[in-house]
């Protein structure tokens, strides 16, 4: 039975929604697991493996670990088994999840908008050199991902990382994952707020804590006061959003339910206005409300989008006042929505008259071997660190004013720039079928051959048009908000034989006139002619565009023989 002493069992002054079948929602009375994910949770919480891991699987090895940990609660610790060589992407769907299971780990760091100095730089790449084959990705929710890791090795790894400030607790698992903060917090000259101090009160009061560690599933938050709405605010299950009250001066707005995979929705703004200090009591109200009232009866209904397409925001809204902040929320109109969101590339200046230096590695792969580099790059030029971003790109921090140039010129040296192509820019790539255990297809290595070969048949374009790219259904790499969103799949190709491929989102995006992207009925691509396919539908987009026409907006409107790389006849 879960321990609900810190929660409402019903609510006493608000009426519930209540569904036409039994859901799994706890504060309902539906506490009896519904599913296998429910029943390991119940029999024993997740945090508790921490212990098992250091004192007795890294000791007795890979054989002595309980399969219910391994495949289940070693996720609140950051690891995931990886997938074993020799599967294609035909087996994902056909073999048992253990049957794809390699004697290896997947590692997820979090930073949670942390600013990695010098020191932490080099721990995490001394961490990827000696224990994870030099392998080191940089995601899209400010995570460093290692591969390879064995059980033996991870009580090292715990160790050298809280040395400097970092942890793998709950990176993963039915819990609140790694948060989303602004890359530029405290330090951008246009920033409308700085909301350092909320995030790092939040992981204080959640991360390792009971109360927050089962939930129906993921939880992810995203954080910002800058303008740009640099944190994909949109597609998370909580977003803080900068705002500004007429009376009461600069806060967050309170955005719930995003979230993509294979039922995208885009989070409902409430209008609100909360200030700083209040931050954290408002993500422990809408974590509550997901935690007692989430479905927990189907995986495939466990996040909060589903429980607000249900309700609504305006009953989300008084349940979350009466029942969990016992507060009326102040009014405020939503912020000005972004023409795109900021991802912070290249040389500005901070408002204390240094400066921050955005880079760009392909696709968020990189090494240990760079993160070592760029750590002792970092002290170097007397810099304050480096913050990750929510586009797989970083941010090198307090640069001084004149050493800007001479900075990203090393960088370049050690494999990444901040004078990007906009391939290279604006091209995203999740982890694919080398590691993962739910991919179809190849994504990081066919994304970076991508990026090369665009480059060279648009060296010059002038406009933004992001590419992300997936290895299956689950939007990693926010499949359905790009400008092309390419979604592993297997097709058919003109012989007849099944082959890597992809489904094709268009015109996607985020930000201003956010949406999902367009799928053509019955149109796919091998992941052999991704190349042309693309460059056709680029030159179409050129040579059709009207003056200051953007590619989504372009989409909208193009004949579909154009979107599908057809050439057109007049």
């Amino acid at each position: 039975m879960p321990d609900l002493r810190f929660k409402p069992t019903a609510a006493q002054n608000t009426e519930i929604p209540r569904p036409k079948r039994a859901e799994g929602q706890w504060a309902l009375g539906y506490t009896e697991p519904l599913n296998k994910n429910e029943q390991s949770k119940k029999d024993d919480d997740p945090l508790h493996v921490r212990d098992r891991i250091l004192y007795t699987y890294s000791r007795r090895g890979f054989d002595s670990i309980d399969p219910a940990d391994l495949r289940g609660r070693f996720r609140w610790m950051g690891l995931y088994t990886q997938r074993a060589p020799g599967f294609d992407g035909g087996k994902t769907a056909q073999l048992e999840e253990e049957e794809l299971d390699d004697r290896f780990f997947m590692m997820r760091v979090r930073t949670d908008g942390q600013v990695l100095d010098g020191e932490a730089l080099r721990a995490l790449g001394e961490l990827s050199t000696t224990y994870a084959r030099n392998t080191a990705d940089i995601t899209d929710r400010n995570n460093i991902q290692y591969h390879w890791i064995e059980i033996e090795s991870v009580p090292a790894i715990w160790e050298r990382l809280e040395s400097v400030g970092l942890t793998t607790l709950e990176a993963c698992g039915d819990s609140p994952r790694p948060f989303l903060g602004s890359p530029v917090a405290g330090i951008a000259k246009d920033e409308i707020i700085d909301g350092t101090e909320a995030l790092d009160e939040i992981k204080r009061r959640v991360l390792g804590n009971p109360d927050f560690s089962n939930l129906p599933r993921k939880f992810k938050t995203a954080l910002t006061g800058h303008p740009s709405h640099d944190v994909a605010p949109e597609v998370n299950d909580v977003s803080f959003v900068g705002t500004v009250h007429p009376e009461h001066g600069p806060g967050f707005d309170l955005w719930v339910g995003g979230g993509l995979s294979t039922n995208p929705m885009l989070a409902h703004k409430l209008g609100v206005w909360i200030p700083l200090d209040q931050v954290a009591d408002a993500w422990e109200g809408v974590a509550g409300i997901f935690r007692d009232y989430g479905y927990r009866r189907l995986r495939s209904k466990a996040r909060l989008k589903f429980l607000l397409a249900d309700w609504g925001k305006e009953k989300f809204r008084e349940v979350l006042e009466n029942e969990y902040l016992h507060r009326t929320l102040v009014d405020n109109p939503s912020p000005a929505v972004p023409v795109s969101q900021g991802d912070h590339i290249g040389i500005h200046e901070q408002k204390d008259g240094r400066f921050y230096v955005g880079a760009a590695p392909v696709v968020g792969r990189i090494d240990g071997t760079t993160l070592s580099a760029l750590g002792d790059l970092v002290d170097a030029y007397g810099a304050r660190g480096a913050r990750l971003t929510a586009y797989q790109k970083l941010v090198v921090i307090g640069v001084p004013a004149d050493r800007t140039e001479a900075l990203a010129d090393d960088l370049e040296t050690i494999g990444l720039t901040a004078r990007p192509s906009n391939w290279r820019r604006s091209t995203m790539a999740c982890t694919g079928i080398e590691f993962c255990k739910l991919a179809i297809v190849d994504t990081k290595e066919r994304a970076r051959r991508l990026v090369t070969e665009l480059e060279k048949r648009f060296p010059d374009l002038d406009t933004d048009i992001s590419v992300n790219v997936n290895g299956c259904p689950n939007a990693c790499a926010r499949t359905q908000v790009a400008d092309i969103g390419l979604k592993g799949q297997l097709v058919m190709d003109d012989d007849g034989n099944q082959v890597e491929g992809f489904q094709v989102h268009l015109g996607g995006g985020l930000a201003l006139g956010a949406n999902f992207g367009r799928k053509l009925r019955a149109h796919k691509v091998t992941s052999a002619g991704l190349d042309d396919y693309v460059s056709a539908v680029v030159s179409a987009y050129l040579a059709d565009r009207t003056d200051g026409e953007r590619f989504a907006a372009w989409v909208a409107r193009a004949d579909e023989a154009l979107l599908r790389g057809e050439p057109v006849t007049v």
